[in-house]
């Protein structure tokens, strides 16, 4: 003998809703948007970089004199300025090259500091040599195009205008690469700085 009891279901009776707990996001979402930004900001940095490089390092032009034997020649390498700045824009390219895993690894894991404090400090040392080399090439371009009156250095610009639009260029791309480091510098400071 069994006894089953029926009980109807009521209208009169609340049903209970199911609450999802979701847990809270990790602050600092907006990190990620600022690796991704490193990332991007350091391709055209290298391409500057090495787009500078690469337009000094050809930067050429012969010009016959009476003959064609006797010649005038302008090259990048009959100045130690501009063999300076090749060099050290080159080193640029390819430190930049070389952080591109870390900026990888800042996008994977945007709340880990050392990879932002690694590229941090060696983002400002290859500053410097940036600056260093593209102010020290502004100050020859600057004299070939304008000359010195007090020392008698006559501008080359009349004569060499093809060397001096490339040798042009390439500072103006090396300042562009000066300015996207200083970005990336204030921007890894700022994704450190807050939480």
């Amino acid at each position: 003998m069994s006894t089953t009891i029926e009980i109807p279901e009521s209208s009169k009776v609340a049903k209970g809703k199911a609450v999802a707990v979701v847990a809270p996001a990790r602050p600092g979402g907006w990190k990620k948007g600022v690796a991704i930004m490193d990332f991007i900001l350091r391709l055209g940095a290298i391409a500057a970089a090495l787009g500078a490089a690469a337009t000094m390092g050809t930067s050429d032009q012969t010009l016959p004199f009476f003959t064609q034997f006797f010649q005038f020649e302008a090259s990048y390498d009959s100045f130690t300025t501009f063999q300076f700045f090749v060099i050290t824009m080159s080193l640029v390219g390819g430190y930049l090259v070389l952080s591109l895993p870390f900026s990888i690894v800042a996008i994977v894991r945007p709340h880990a500091v050392g990879p932002r404090l690694f590229l941090i400090i060696l983002d400002t040392a290859f500053l410097t040599l940036a600056t260093a080399g593209g102010a020290s090439a502004a100050a020859i371009v600057y004299l070939a195009h304008n000359g010195d009156q007090d020392t008698n250095w006559l501008a080359i610009c009349n004569q060499f205008g093809d060397f001096c639009a490339q040798t042009s260029a390439a500072v103006v791309s090396s300042f562009v690469a000066v300015v996207v480091l200083v970005l990336l510098i204030i921007m890894s400071a700022l994704a450190i700085g807050k939480p």
